[in-house]
């Protein structure tokens, strides 16, 4: 009993980047890899998702449209919850693949989201939140607080949600027991959050190629946001295919590296 209760103690978050590519993916649907070698296996990147681990209770940030295939790789048997950064079609479309979950385990699970994303989940899939005909609602739809804590044996999980711009739009960047920050989409972070977000230990962020966009970071946002928030490893997602995984590591500070489909690290 000892032992076990010195597991709980030192259990460590894993947090694992399920997919780290564009909003095409990479290969493009008609093969198209763009700059990328195809001779690279970390240049075939799917749509951005990622998993928070401790123990056996997982938490799911966003459901791209290959979260099956992302989920089945990483061999991961349930989800207990799902956090969502936005409303956008790459990181939502994937939801119904979650019902496979719902059969195992026959409880609904809870998502949290802001308001616009929340309204656009029910209203776009609103069978998995509410009976339809002869099945029941897989998902349900919870408030998405400033922070969030969940005791996990003898551990505490800590969410932090910060409102980031997206273009247009918001999207939400994720802090985790204040030691890595996920934000996939971002075009800026406000200067009113720098402190909270300053000498991370991981950094996982938004750098979708090398020319500018008005919806995302580019190398050179990105690599300026480091120099002001100052992480010990920053982690780049989202990328998109004129980003070659070997020929962008030129470029890069050696505390600096692009992301691939199933990296993870602990917390």
């Amino acid at each position: 009993m000892l032992i076990l209760k010195d597991f709980f103690l030192t259990m460590k978050v894993k947090f694992t980047i399920l997919g780290c590519g564009s909003s095409l993916g990479i290969p493009r649907i008609d093969g198209y890899f763009g700059k990328c070698n195809p001779k690279i296996k970390q240049n075939y990147r799917t749509r951005c998702s990622a998993l928070i681990t401790i123990g056996n209770f997982n938490i799911l940030i966003d459901s791209s449209p290959d979260i099956k295939q992302q989920l089945i790789k990483s061999k991961v048997k349930n989800i207990d919850k799902v956090f969502y950064t936005h409303l956008h079609a790459d990181q939502t479309h994937g939801i119904n693949e979650l019902r496979g979950f719902y059969l195992v385990h026959k409880k609904q699970i809870e998502v949290y989201a802001d308001k616009n994303t929340s309204k656009y989940l029910i209203e776009n899939f609103k069978y998995c939140f509410k009976k339809s005909f002869s099945y029941p609602p897989i998902l349900k739809i919870c408030k998405l607080k400033k922070l969030h804590k969940y005791k996990i044996g003898k551990n505490v999980l800590k969410i932090e949600s910060f409102p980031v711009e997206h273009g247009k739009i918001e999207s939400i960047l994720y802090k985790i027991n204040d030691e890595c920050a996920y934000v996939s989409d971002v075009s800026k972070i406000y200067k009113k959050d720098y402190r909270k977000l300053k000498n991370l230990k991981y950094l996982v962020v938004d750098c979708l190629w090398y020319k500018k966009h008005p919806s995302h970071f580019n190398l050179d946002q990105t690599l300026e946001l480091v120099k002001e928030l100052k992480p010990k490893k920053t982690i780049l997602t989202n990328l998109a295919n004129d980003i070659d995984y070997k020929k962008v590591q030129k470029f890069l500070p050696k505390n600096v590296k692009p992301a691939f489909d199933g990296m993870n690290f602990l917390i």
